[in-house]
């Protein structure tokens, strides 16, 4: 593929639909490249806007004026950051031949609905997973729990991110309060959830999954060393690289990634979600996109998830070599503001091995993500420990 020069005619476009943190990086990354990148998303100076060379903000849920934007801009690639989207516009733009959709459209209309992914991987890959049900009704909700799934259990939107709507539940009372939760906490109201069976696991990884051109020019998978994570009312707080697990495991883990990944298609990185017991691997989820527990790969490999991601829909080389063991931990907001200000800053930098990311979000609120501590170590545990100490160390107030 070539590239052209941003903003002359030759340019090599990309949109970004959705331009949270993830975005952003995904945004300089494609920019060291010379592309030029459009961000679009459903408010005005979120992340990726800040960097971006042009930004809008749409309905992206409203298919008539995603496909006048897109119209619009002329972008090659189009590449769904977010859930919140018209994926029947996007499939016919892909169909049309106005732009190339990342990874595919047909991956993107799967994984933005639990019920797509989890039936594709499910019923027909074969793959292990926790049992499920899906239910459109409080009544139906509680017939799935009485007779197949049983307590305790998880209930979510089919269509959320980022552990919005999710709610652990152990006993009959707690089903209607999860019930509406997870109805207010879809990115869009599908009419269903999914109720799963808790398993037994030990950990729970990601694995970053590239589907990249090899030097023969045909497409390959590769992947990166496990990431593990903590998850706190579904949603990260930490993350780390690698993940100590079993050979049997781990070949077992990049299995199903490959099978999930080669099924989906097209070019592009792919956060693959399993819980892990002993040698046992179960099947979560995947997201056709970075992973929020990989922004640690900022630091713990030599290109991250997003250079890979960028590399991978631009068609070049790609390496996923881990430059050595390192940590996350999410900075939250901790209060509700505009235009707040960060203190501390200086305290979490003079912690041994460590950068910090501040998303420059306009909006602050208690549980939402404002920025993430890095941490380099001689091992995880090491970290860890400064990733949460730099963490710790800042504190936000309005300004």
């Amino acid at each position: 593929m070539k590239i052209g020069t941003a903003l002359t005619p030759g340019a090599t476009r990309v949109m970004l639909l959705g331009s949270g943190e993830l975005a952003k990086e995904v945004t300089i990354s494609l920019q060291r490249y010379g592309v030029e990148v459009i961000a679009v998303d459903r408010y005005q100076n979120a992340p990726a806007q800040h960097v971006a060379h042009r930004a809008h903000v749409i309905d992206m849920t409203d298919g008539t004026a995603l496909r006048r934007l897109i119209e619009q801009e002329k972008p090659h690639l189009v590449v769904p950051e977010i859930e919140a989207i018209a994926t029947n516009t996007l499939a016919q733009i892909e169909r049309e031949g106005i732009a190339e959709v990342i990874p595919t459209a047909r991956a993107v209309q799967l994984t933005m609905n639990r019920e797509g992914i989890r039936r594709l991987a499910a019923e027909d890959l074969g793959l292990p997973t926790s049992r499920y049900a899906f239910a459109d009704t409080l009544a139906s909700l509680q017939q799935a729990i009485d007779q197949a799934i049983g307590y305790p259990c998880f209930i979510k939107p089919v269509m959320s991110s980022s552990g919005k709507g999710q709610s652990r539940v152990e006993r009959e009372d707690e089903v209607t309060k999860a019930w509406s939760y997870a109805k207010s906490g879809a990115r869009v109201d599908q009419g269903k959830v999914i109720v799963e069976a808790c398993i037994d696991f030990d950990f729970e990884i990601t694995l970053l999954t590239v589907r990249a051109l090899n030097p023969d020019g045909n497409t390959e998978t590769y992947f990166c060393e496990p990431v593990g994570h903590v998850q706190k009312q579904g949603d990260y707080v930490e993350s780390w690289q690698p993940q100590p697990m079993s050979v049997l495991a781990l070949r077992r883990a990049q299995d199903y990634a490959r099978k999930v990944s080669e099924n989906l298609g097209g070019r592009g990185i792919f956060g693959v979600e399993l819980f892990i017991k002993g040698d046992q691997v179960w099947f979560s989820e995947v997201s056709p996109r970075p992973h929020d527990t990989g922004l640690v790969t900022l630091m713990s490999q030599a290109q991250s998830e997003f250079e890979l991601h960028a590399r991978a829909m631009l068609q070049l080389p790609v390496s996923t070599a881990l430059r050595g063991p390192a940590a996350s931990a999410v900075i939250y907001g901790g209060l509700h503001g505009e235009g707040i200000a960060f203190a501390g800053v200086d305290a979490a930098l003079r912690v041994p091995g460590t950068e910090i990311r501040l998303f420059g979000k306009p909006v602050a609120y208690p549980r939402r993500r404002m920025g993430v501590a890095l941490a380099s170590g001689v091992d995880t545990d090491q970290a860890r420990a400064r990733a949460r100490q730099a963490a710790n160390a800042i504190h936000l107030l309005k300004d």
